[in-house]
């Protein structure tokens, strides 16, 4: 008997393609392999900015693979492209700043979304300051940016906190939200996407499977290095 299994969603494409590009990028930026210190680089200096500033990037945010119809589905639309596009590069330059001289593998995916997105990285690192409500204004303040641009800004605010403290979450994921919240309606989706990731976060216990944390990464995310790439600090 056949079985028959729908198609991927959009944003189900965008947060896989997100996930393999800085999966291996990772990887090989924590084994000093020197194109991807120089992809990281320049990915960094996108961060918070738009899409189309930096031509430089085109080639880095590659949307190829989302023209590859797969059989029975519809090939997406111009603008369903543009959002991928804006969404790629907006996940993945975050990523890039987030990871920028740090020994560990800052993308960590995982099977448990509400331990391993935005709202409980934040609600992680409230764990480990002082200064709660100013941070958790933050999240809000991302939670109502009036467009991608003021989100990816604000975003980037939040990034530099949780690098500072060594603090990872799932890009892949991110990046597919991103999609989502240039959709309409999008926005109060991924709003309560991180709150729920925010509110459901709780301090692992010992034994449990878990990748919220900044644990060396063994597999497709990246390895452990004692290197902390200090010759991208720029």
């Amino acid at each position: 008997m056949t079985t028959l299994t729908s198609p991927p969603t959009v944003r189900s494409q965008v947060a896989q393609l997100a996930g393999r590009r800085i999966s291996t990028w990772q990887r090989d930026y924590l084994a000093d392999t020197p194109a991807a210190v120089a992809a990281l680089a320049r990915l960094r200096r996108g961060a918070g900015r738009e899409a189309g500033q930096l031509p430089d990037l085109w080639d880095l945010v590659d949307t190829a693979p989302l023209h590859d119809v797969p059989e029975g589905a519809r090939p997406l639309s111009e603008r369903q492209l543009v959002c991928a596009e804006d969404a790629l590069h907006t996940a993945m330059t975050l990523w890039a700043l987030h990871q920028q001289s740090r020994p560990a593998g800052i993308h960590q995916p995982g099977n448990r979304s509400h331990q391993r997105g935005l709202g409980a990285a934040v609600h992680r690192m409230m764990q480990q300051s002082e200064v709660n409500e100013p941070l958790r204004k933050r999240l809000v303040r991302a939670g109502t940016a009036p467009d991608l641009t003021a989100l990816a800004q604000r975003l980037r605010d939040i990034v530099v906190l949780l690098r500072r403290e060594d603090i990872a979450q799932d890009y892949a994921l991110l990046a597919g939200q991103l999609y989502t919240w240039q959709q309409e309606g999008g926005a109060d989706t991924v709003r309560r996407e991180w709150g729920r990731s925010f509110h459901a976060w709780h301090e692992p216990a010992p034994d449990e499977d878990t990748t919220a944390g900044t644990a060396p990464d063994t597999g497709a995310a990246g390895t452990s290095s004692s290197s902390t790439h200090d010759k991208d600090a720029s």
